[in-house]
């Protein structure tokens, strides 16, 4: 066995709320075949202007309705047969020669939530309902805020390690070429599901020195938002969503905005370097292995913390993280 595969932890696919589309990107009407989570499955808008999600194949004769499929009012019709599925409960409401519908005749219809411009859907290993909730950002789509800048990448890494960067800080020193590792303090909510960092310094800015901080939220591990905050009447938002497309490989979507009176000498600037920080780390996410166990020094206090933060997002969880 090669070493790469005898250090190597394969990690599964965590539970949470994970984004599967821009909401922009899908008209009413609209059916896109999506492939996350290991799973095939269709994205459709209906003509009340719903997004609904369900497991791609006809229990028919196993026909995918995400090609070819079409939306009849709230449901989606199959392309081979015409049997027609209900978007919210996945039920066959419909099957045109034939009035009695077989009680087998269902789809798994995901849990679809759309806000802050995306589009999200519940992954729960066994099929769990939805066990905590995330919040509207009121910056995105407000008129003191400039339209939304998105950026999406698609690369090899777990969605745990590309989230487990907010909890190394010292990274930015030596990947992103921070000067300094600013101090910083973790605070989690009540249900533990959501957590707070905060690093706060004194930066020099086009208008003079400030004293700036550096807010980190996260809702599970795919879902966080970065607010740089400490300028004058003015703000800067990052808001992204990393899904697993698979074991082993996510899709990043990133949204950034900034109030309409930074835009232009300080936003653009912000945003670039942002996306620019991304692509710093795809390549080590892409080549490195990931240690359930990994050898942890005094300084990496908030990676342990994080380790054990990450666990719950599990059903079955991998090692004992340090």
């Amino acid at each position: 066995m090669a070493r790469r595969e005898i250090e190597h932890d394969v990690l599964p696919i965590p539970n949470g709320w994970f984004a599967v589309e821009w909401s922009r990107e899908l008209h009413d009407g609209d059916v896109v075949p999506i492939h996350y989570f290991g799973e095939d499955l269709v994205l459709f808008r209906t003509r009340s202007g719903e997004a609904r999600v369900l497991d791609a194949f006809c229990p028919h004769l196993g026909a995918h309705l995400g090609h070819g499929g079409r939306v009849m009012g709230d449901t989606l019709r199959c392309p081979f047969h015409a049997w027609q599925f209900d978007g919210a409960s996945g039920d066959c409401v419909s099957i045109p020669y034939c009035e009695k519908i077989p009680p087998r005749a269902k789809l798994r219809s995901w849990d679809v939530q759309e806000r802050n411009g995306m589009i999200f859907v519940w992954h729960h290993v066994e099929a769990k309902p939805p066990e905590w909730d995330f919040p509207v950002l009121e910056e995105i789509g407000h008129p003191d805020w400039s339209e939304a800048r998105t950026v999406e990448h698609e690369f090899e890494a777990y969605v745990q390690d590309t989230h487990e960067n907010n909890n190394d800080p010292v990274h930015f020193e030596y990947v992103h070429h921070m000067p300094t590792t600013p101090p910083g303090e973790i605070t989690f909510s009540e249900d533990s599901t959501h957590y707070r960092i905060v690093n706060t310094s004194e930066q020099d800015t086009p208008i003079g020195p400030l004293e700036l901080s550096l807010i980190r939220d996260s809702w599970g591990l795919g879902l966080t938002s970065v607010r740089s905050v400490g300028f004058p009447d003015a703000g800067l938002l990052m808001y992204s969503s990393t899904t697993p497309i698979n074991e082993h490989r996510v899709c990043s979507r990133w949204l950034l905005t900034c109030t309409n009176n930074m835009v232009d000498y300080m936003g653009e600037e912000f945003m670039h370097k942002l996306v620019e920080g991304v692509k710093q780390d795809i390549p080590i996410w892409k080549n490195k292995v990931h240690r359930a166990r990994p050898v942890l020094c005094a300084g990496d206090t908030y990676l342990g913390e994080f380790r054990q933060w990450a666990r719950q997002f599990y059903s079955n969880p991998v090692g004992g993280e340090a």
